[in-house]
């Protein structure tokens, strides 16, 4: 497969009763390419290497035979810039492939053709708070956002998604979605696979009803609780899971868990090791062979396949292992139970070596410098900032707060030019018995509603630290260690039931509000997400 294959809130009715919720709306066929750049300007002084229309607006795609899928959908233009730089399939509901470069300026007009208010995240990246997709910067329909920033970013697998508070979850669901790639020149020397030996994997699952459109939702407020699950697997954008490659050659795979809330344990089904080269946002500093990887939402992974010595014709699967999420597991909640369960085995992936052909890339021993953050510059080194993810009040919170709109805390502001250790804490929370939280330990500790949460912090990428299992359930813990990366650059963490990880960062070049929050996108939605303040 070649890379470039790859409120009006009445729309949406969240029902209660577990009754099926189809997501439905206004097909908008007459919606005029009016857009008035009105809630800011393309700046004068500004010149874009790149300079590209990103626009959201509803289509029908043909997924599933029969009737065609009522879809929102990420449409690029390329208006100035290398014409490789923007690879688009318009034969599925994901958004186009931006390739970039570090120390390129790139223009991006956001034109929002929805029937709701939206705006654009660039989920890794190091851009000012006016650029970086905050809820309050919102659009509505028929209006246009202008982005205008510098690639600072080192090379790394990157993307790009809404971010309005309380529908970012339906939004992703519904399609708007796309992948980022940054190059650098530390990346350029190592002679890793390009083109078509690049190949973007967008890992999503998906619910239809039977006039294939697709469902969301359709147990209520239990799904908003624990995070909606679809029943199949999607790849690319595709229902098939297949993925074609060659005989003789050496490639790059770039994983992306672009699903609502569902995390996956990767590993091939015959037993044989993954060769991790990348997370998040950056190369490792060395390959590393792992039996199989966490990849929790939002994460990305890159992968070094070798088919240099595998015939034509061989057919290998990689799947999703079994593992413990703690409550998630339990079917305690009977006939609310997903029929693909998360932690259930089930094939996410079927690779195909279907013809001859070849390159020369080899594996590098050493990949990427990785110059990890001391944590004795840290300001806060003996006192690191701790945040607790749990649940009160059948509320998804950060410190038992939820989320508004501008508000800060004097906790969550942090001064520029400083480097901070955080502890992220996934106590479980629970709920309330007696006017207070029930305690305890492992799966059941907290109460009924301990969850795993990835947490995604904006604006920067971290390193992480340490990862404390000890107050977390033992068959949880051994169910996923070993597939956990600790190494490189990371923008977000899988936090199980339980654990408590520290990481170390560093706010430079930008002041302003940034998010951190869950990136189960129902419990982001329900309010699990916070601003903090670079001053």
């Amino acid at each position: 497969m070649e890379a470039k294959e790859l409120d009006r809130r009445k729309f949406l009715k969240l029902g209660s009763t577990g009754a099926a919720v189809l997501i439905s709306f206004p097909f908008l066929n007459a919606c005029k390419d009016s857009s008035a750049e009105n809630n800011n300007d393309i700046s004068a002084d500004f010149e874009p290497d790149l300079d590209i229309d990103l626009t959201a607006k509803e289509v029908e795609i043909p997924i599933l035979e029969g009737n065609p899928t009522r879809v929102w959908k990420f449409e690029g233009k390329l208006n100035k810039g290398d014409s490789a730089a923007l690879q688009e399939d318009q034969n599925n509901y994901l958004g186009p492939i931006l390739l970039v470069r570090k120390g390129q300026k790139v223009r991006i007009r956001f034109k929002n053709q929805l029937p709701e208010e939206s705006i654009v995240h660039w989920h890794g990246m190091h851009v000012p708070e006016k650029f970086d997709g905050h809820p309050k910067d919102v659009i509505n329909n028929g209006e246009t956002y202008v982005y205008e920033f510098e690639i600072m970013n080192r090379a790394g697998t990157y993307w790009f998604h809404p971010h309005p508070h309380g529908r970012t979850g339906p939004q992703v669901y519904n399609g708007l979605a796309g992948m980022l790639l940054v190059t650098d020149e530390e990346e350029e020397k190592l002679d890793l696979p390009k083109g078509e030996f690049d190949v973007p994997v967008i890992i999503q699952d998906r619910k239809f009803d039977e006039n294939n459109q697709l469902v969301y939702l359709d147990r209520g407020r239990m799904d908003q609780m624990m995070g909606f699950l679809g029943n199949r697997i999607f790849i690319n954008g595709k229902p098939d899971k297949e993925l074609p490659l060659k005989s003789g050659c050496t490639y790059r795979l770039r994983f992306l868990n672009a699903s609502n809330s569902r995390f996956y344990k990767l590993g091939w089904e015959d037993g044989s090791p993954l060769m991790v080269i990348g997370i998040d946002g950056s190369l490792l500093e060395r390959p590393r062979s792992m039996p199989y990887i966490m990849l929790g939402v939002a994460k990305r992974a890159d992968i070094w396949l070798d088919l240099k010595n595998i015939p034509v014709g061989t057919r290998f699967t990689l799947k999703s292992l079994p593992f413990s999420a703690g409550m998630m597991n339990m079917g305690m909640m009977g006939g609310m139970a997903s029929d693909l369960p998360l932690g259930s085995e089930y094939s996410v992936l079927n690779i195909n070596v279907d013809e001859q052909g070849s390159n020369t890339n080899e594996l590098p021993d050493k990949l990427a410098v990785f110059n990890k953050i001391n944590p004795s510059e840290a300001i806060n080194r003996d006192n690191p900032r701790t945040f607790k993810f749990f649940m009160q009040r059948m509320e998804w919170t950060i410190d038992g707060r939820t989320w508004e709109t501008t508000g800060v805390t004097e906790e969550e502001t942090v001064k520029l030019n400083t480097t901070e250790i955080w502890n992220l804490v996934n106590t479980g929370g629970g709920m309330m018995s007696d006017g207070g939280m029930m305690k305890g330990k492992g799966m059941m500790g907290g109460g009924m509603m301990q969850m795993p949460h990835p947490i995604h912090i904006h604006q920067v990428q971290f390193n992480i630290l340490e990862r404390d299992p000890s107050e977390m359930d033992e068959d949880v813990w051994n169910s996923v260690k070993d597939g956990l990366i600790d190494d490189g650059w990371q923008d977000t963490v899988l936090l199980m039931p339980g654990m408590k990880i520290k990481i170390i960062m560093r706010f430079k070049n930008f002041k302003g509000l940034f998010l951190y929050h869950c990136h189960n996108l129902e419990h982001e939605d329900m309010g699990m997400m916070r601003n903090y303040k670079i001053e």
